[in-house]
């Protein structure tokens, strides 16, 4: 087919145009990395448990010019079973009171403990934004609720595709990868289904946390923060 000189020239800007986004897509440096934290409060028997994930943009090996995360696990800590709540939000507190975690996200698990725990982090001036959940049944979640499914698979996502990473030389990262087995185990016997015995007989503190870390840091608007401290 004949093409005019002044067709082809434009066709030809317009494809080094592409060729020039492209590279400069593939050299853009990735953005800066984000903490996300999740706090699973334990009751009578249960541990408290935190986890500090960073999530880092990284060009995706499969589609030029696109990104994904990763998620590092970059802190880990489980109180002694009884620890007081006072003890638990002075803690949290001291590490949220400078970088790199101050006025981070940490997401609260408020299911069992209730909104008394939260008000002691409030009124603590915690320097975190704070978003206080309790874990339902069923399909949806919002504001101040998130499913036990998509919880599941906050987690459940990123195990499959291989983007979480856990030091060894963490402490307790012993612990999260006995926890995390148990929980694969789990999903796998119901066949990626929400299964009614997590949380129920085992000690999975840890992977909760890590769970609610996760799901803030995949989906960084569905809370209804409260604010710091």
């Amino acid at each position: 087919m004949w093409l005019s000189p002044e067709f082809r020239a434009v066709e030809r800007a317009r494809e080094e145009e592409a060729e020039r986004a492209r590279r400069e897509a593939e050299t853009r440096p990735a953005s800066p990395a984000q903490f996300f934290s999740g706090l699973d409060l334990g009751q009578a028997q249960d541990y408290s448990a935190l986890a500090v994930v960073e999530r880092i943009a990284e060009p995706d090996p499969e589609r030029t010019g696109k990104f994904v995360h990763r998620f590092d696990v970059r802190h880990l800590h489980r109180w002694a079973l009884g620890t007081p709540y006072p003890q638990v939000v002075a803690d949290v507190g001291r590490w949220f009171a400078g970088a790199p975690l101050k006025g981070t996200q940490l997401a609260v698990d408020q299911t069992g403990v209730g909104r008394a725990v939260v008000d002691l982090f409030r009124a603590s001036g915690v320097g975190a934004a704070l978003c206080p959940l309790t874990i339902t049944g069923g399909e949806g979640g919002s504001g101040g609720s998130v499913a036990k499914k998509n919880l599941v698979g906050a987690l459940q996502v990123p195990l499959q595709t291989r983007r979480i990473r856990v030091p060894a030389s963490l402490p307790l990262a012993g612990e999260l990868a006995k926890e995390l087995e148990a929980f694969r185990v789990k999903v796998t016997a119901n066949r990626n289904e929400v299964f009614e015995s997590w949380r129920e007989r085992d000690h999975d503190d840890m992977v909760v946390a890590l769970a609610l870390a996760l799901h803030l840091a995949q989906k960084p608007d569905f809370c209804f923060f409260i604010g710091y401290g």
